[in-house]
């Protein structure tokens, strides 16, 4: 079966309710529940105090569904506890797995792991409905573009983060540091022999994409409580610096939305004098700030990258606009930069967010030729 005819198969048997068994496959796709046990206060605090957009009167530290929410796993049918897994991490402003479901099966069946689909914060199912609903977000698409100078990629897609990044672009940290707390329960349940899937001190190694890969390299650079020290991370269409990446687009946000973030996080982000934030006893911040730009935290940010360039591969495309491998080159620097980062072209064409396409305008063989040369790699490195 080919990686077209694959996702079409998974995407009709996806259910965030049930467990999905997986008929010509070893596989089967369990659900399990997060409920977020602990985050910074001053997260919360700052969450509370931004004022919640239109479409969701609801103050962010109040959002339920992001507060409590299910996501998949792929696991081997018969499998009680496991002592291996892998993480895999998604791209900004996504709201169905659907793309992931045939990497993450791809990945559980060369490596034997079982793959974790985790979703960053108020992405995929950790938002209300109104936030994708092209009915309820007609009326504020149409404000906005009347409401900009140059609308530029405003569309049903990108309006609920464009509109929530435009008004309070600190949502940008606030949201990712909520993520990067939830990663650190996810795992420490994990390592703590608490999740009932995974034996106590299980392996886990991390694959991001996109977004999902700056987050993971945060992960790692700030490693709370030691608990990534001995994991492998692959990414895939990600790694660069914040101040290399081109979100301006009709499916992640707008151009007035991401020129707000980009100004924002680079300038009064990184200034002590204007932002409450600043904190340099704050290792998770830190962390966050040493992948924004180059300058930043450089000696702290290479030297890790260079100890730790055998447990890290990366995997970029030629023709990615949005997230160019200079700007990942530039991330490892260039003595860790030679070991990890691998550019890669594919015979048709792609884009950052649909590097394998699964419509008809190319041969299905051409698109599994290509899906395998990534995949394979990263299992082999994952497993």
């Amino acid at each position: 079966m080919t990686f077209i005819e694959r996702f079409r198969e998974l995407k009709t048997r996806f259910s965030y309710e049930r467990t999905v068994k997986i008929d010509d496959a070893s596989l089967e796709i369990r659900p399990f529940r997060f409920r977020q046990e602990f985050i910074n206060p001053e997260i919360r605090r700052l969450q509370h105090a931004i004022s919640p957009p239109e479409f969701c009167p609801v103050p962010d530290d109040d959002v339920e569904e992001n507060n409590a929410f299910t996501y998949p796993v792929f696991v081997h049918k018969g499998v009680v506890r496991t002592g291996k897994a892998i993480i895999l991490l998604h791209g900004l402003n996504e709201r169905r797995w659907e793309k992931y479901l045939p990497w993450a099966e791809d990945l559980a069946l060369k490596t034997g792991r079982a793959v974790v689909l985790f979703p960053i914060a108020f992405h995929m199912n950790r938002t209300p409905d109104s936030w994708h609903n092209p009915r309820m977000l007609l009326p504020y698409v149409n404000r906005r573009k009347e409401t900009l100078d140059s609308p530029h990629n405003t569309t049903f897609a990108n309006v609920a983060l464009s509109s929530r990044l435009s008004e309070h672009p600190v949502r940008f940290y606030s949201s990712g540091k909520e993520s990067l707390f939830n990663l650190w329960q996810l795992i420490g349940e994990i390592k703590n022999g608490r999740h009932p899937l995974f034996k106590e001190n299980a392996s886990i190694n991390l694959f991001a994409y996109s977004i999902g890969a700056f987050l993971a390299q945060v992960l790692l650079l700030s490693n709370p409580e030691q608990l990534t020290s001995d994991s492998r991370l692959f990414l895939f269409c990600g790694g660069t610096l914040f101040s290399r990446m081109n979100g301006d687009s009709r499916d992640i946000m707008d151009r007035e939305s991401f020129l707000t973030l980009k100004n924002y996080l680079l300038n009064d982000f990184l200034d002590r004098e204007r932002c409450v934030l600043g904190r340099d006893d704050d290792f998770l911040e830190k962390a966050f700030k040493a992948m924004l730009s180059a300058d930043q935290y450089r000696p702290y940010r290479e030297t890790f990258f260079r100890k730790n360039q055998h447990c890290i591969a990366a995997i970029t495309l030629k023709n990615d606009t949005v997230i160019p491998t200079t700007g990942v080159e530039e991330a490892f620097g260039k003595k860790g930069a030679d070991k990890i980062v691998e550019e890669q072209d594919f015979p048709y064409e792609y884009s950052h967010q649909v590097p394998f396409p699964v419509h008809n305008r190319v041969a299905p063989e051409t698109v599994q030729q290509c899906f395998s040369a990534v995949f394979d790699r990263a299992a082999a490195f994952l497993a």
